[in-house]
């Protein structure tokens, strides 16, 4: 029907120019950038050739990104520990540069994070079934990233205090 826009490729030297400002808009992963090259319509090499330039004038830094990433999705998100992992492992970041990443979320405000979205979430579930609102209440919690064991603890700290 309509007729395919022809995407018209750069050459080395314009996509550097797109992709630097890509990347100083905002911290990004590795492969999310060399994905964007690609789409640019550069070869292998080029690709190569430009992410290592990147590195080098400090566009693109791995561990850098997954310290962001980390700390502002449990900030904002407030996104557990499992679920940033398994994003940042969806973007091919290194374990390594995830592991130091989780160690900037201070462990109080991590617990204390998980306490109030469980009561949030306990107090939303008023009107229902003492079992039905301790499992909607796990498994909003569990959905949310946090580790099985916190969760448990926490929700039992619901149940005890008796919070309605």
């Amino acid at each position: 029907m309509f007729p395919r826009k022809q995407q018209t490729r750069l050459t080395p030297e314009q996509a550097l120019q797109k992709i630097r400002h890509y990347c100083a808009y905002q911290e990004r992963a590795h492969q999310e950038t060399k994905e964007k090259l690609y789409g640019m319509g550069l070869s292998k090499k080029d690709v190569e050739t430009l992410l290592a330039q990147l590195i080098e004038e400090d566009y693109l830094n791995e561990s850098r990104f997954a310290t962001q990433f980390a700390g502002g999705h449990f900030r904002l998100k407030k996104w557990g520990r499992q679920k940033i992992v398994y994003e940042l492992k969806q973007k091919r970041v290194s374990d390594y540069n995830i592991k130091a990443a989780l160690k900037e979320i201070p462990e109080e405000d991590y617990r204390q994070t998980l306490r109030k979205l469980a009561e949030t979430r306990w107090k939303a579930l008023r009107g229902e079934q003492y079992l039905v609102r301790q499992s909607k209440t796990t498994t909003y919690l569990l959905a949310k990233g946090y580790e099985s064991a916190l969760v448990q603890k926490a929700v039992a700290a619901c149940r005890a205090a008796g919070k309605e």
